[in-house]
């Protein structure tokens, strides 16, 4: 199943305090941050590790760390992805940050690219595309090809809030990439709007 519900107390309440439309843009983007960075816990659950020997106060020892820490690339969808760009860098602080521009068409509910910009070294590393709303699926499903044309070894995704419509379409276009959410809602508006969401996310991050 590659859309995962991240069922944790922490994330369900911190979901449920973004909902609110009383809470500031400061709080706002200081939550966000925190999902993001639990998400990310959940998402890299399984990345592979190597041992190598190092030297505590004590004595010598065999550990076992991440083979390639500078290779994960960190890509979020312009412009409301780059509030969870912080959480991630606390746990990938030598992370490089990509970032891919779409914008939703409001008449045809289509994305369209008006950036791209991913740096050298993409191909087999590790590349995890953040997007707060999985609504129509049209800007993660596009992105994901996007990135899948730099042929890294894996993709993931996160994000906030998903609709069972967002689901559907990114299950059906790229079975092969694994999305983590922290919310599953109940559907699409006729705005395609998440119901009930939090309403539109770049808006509530930047405060505009």
């Amino acid at each position: 199943m590659p859309v995962h519900i991240v069922n944790h107390p922490l994330i369900t309440h911190k979901i449920s305090v973004i909902r609110d439309k009383r809470l500031g843009t400061r709080d706002f983007r200081t939550i966000v941050s925190e999902i993001t960075l639990l998400l990310t816990y959940e998402a890299t659950r399984d990345f592979p590790l190597k041992e190598v020997e190092i030297e505590t106060p004590v004595c010598t020892t065999r550990a076992r760390v991440l083979p390639d820490e500078g290779r994960v690339f960190l890509i979020p969808i312009l412009r409301a992805g780059l509030g969870m760009v912080p959480g991630m860098l606390d746990i990938f602080p030598l992370g490089k940050v990509a970032h891919i521009g779409l914008r939703r068409n409001e008449r045809t509910a289509l994305p369209e690219t008006y950036y791209y910009n991913l740096p050298e070294g993409i191909e087999g590393a590790t590349a995890i595309i953040v997007d707060p709303m999985l609504a129509t699926a049209g800007s993660l499903s596009a992105a994901i090809s996007l990135v899948k044309k730099n042929r890294p070894r894996v993709i993931r995704a996160i994000c906030l809030i998903a609709a069972p419509e967002g689901r559907e379409r990114i299950e059906r276009d790229h079975p092969d990439v694994d999305v983590y959410v922290a919310a599953m809602d109940e559907r699409l508006d006729e705005r395609k709007y998440i119901v009930p969401g939090l309403g539109d996310a770049g808006d509530r991050m930047f405060g505009t």
